[in-house]
């Protein structure tokens, strides 16, 4: 089970290093190759305006600060989605409801060696802390060197180490999604206003007021803001959604590590 944690623990780091670079990456050739492409443009030429209706090219007309929200979005869903494969295994195979229903009859039962069974099929974190604290609440079973007391500690010491181990796993990554969740609004306004910027600095220079000119730069620093609310929001949700699946599991654990130490106390 330590292997499985370990391998897990290393796909996560790699996942981690590689797609913050990737994302991006990914994304400037987007910008500069799809979005920038001659045919999005007046005479094809991406110094022009875009062809009316061609949302490429007034996504680009945006500036650079565009790819970078674009780098957000990709990185705040690829998380995403890495953190929903790996708190649904830590789950384990069936539901957490139905196998800790399971395990507080088998250990009511007495039924530890098929209690220990079942904590090997379902796998996951709660497969893994229950595991431990049967493995030690069986040991304690035989031990007649401890009191009852020093038996208990030890059973809950078990459970605890175990849950200390695991939690970090559940949790990892997760400050990558609510960073992009807090910065990028902020990214996404620190576009907007280089826009606005260029708009009235553009209009300064032609002299006349230009309605037209001034429509197209507005309309292009507002879809840095656009890009930034939209990946904010997707990362906040899921962020959130993230922490209740966690929290749920957490739960579990403390419910059947206290059932595991009750039941004992309770027997012997």
């Amino acid at each position: 089970m330590e292997k499985n944690s370990s391998k897990n623990s290393n796909l996560s780091n790699l996942i981690a290093y590689l797609a913050i670079p990737l994302s991006l990456a990914i994304c400037f050739v987007l910008f500069e190759f799809v979005l920038g492409s001659p045919s999005n443009f007046i005479e094809n030429n991406p110094a022009n305006n875009p062809l009316p209706g061609n949302y490429l090219g007034i996504i680009y007309k945006g500036g650079y600060v565009v790819p970078i929200l674009m780098g957000t979005v990709l990185i705040a869903l690829v998380f995403c989605v890495e953190r929903f494969l790996s708190i649904s295994r830590s789950q384990g195979k069936r539901s957490a409801e139905q196998f800790l229903g399971d395990i507080r009859n088998l250990v009511a039962q007495g039924n530890l060696d098929q209690a220990i069974k079942a904590c090997q099929e379902q796998k996951g974190s709660l497969g893994n802390v229950i595991h431990a604290g049967l493995v030690t609440y069986q040991q304690m079973s035989k031990d007649t060197a401890l009191d009852k007391e020093q038996k208990l500690a030890a059973i809950q010491k078990s459970i605890e180490e175990t849950t200390s181990l695991e939690m970090p796993m559940l949790s990892k990554n997760l400050s990558i999604i609510s960073t992009i969740a807090s910065t990028a609004t902020l990214i996404g306004l620190f576009g907007t206003v280089l826009g606005m910027i260029k708009a009235f600095a553009a209009m300064a220079t032609a002299g006349a007021p230009d309605a037209v000119a001034l429509a197209n730069g507005i309309s292009e620093a507002l879809i840095n803001t656009a890009l930034g609310i939209g990946g904010s929001a997707i990362a906040i949700i899921m962020y959130n959604f993230f922490t209740t699946k966690i929290d749920a599991i957490t739960y579990g654990i403390d419910e059947a590590g206290y059932s595991i130490v009750q039941s004992f106390s309770a027997k012997h």
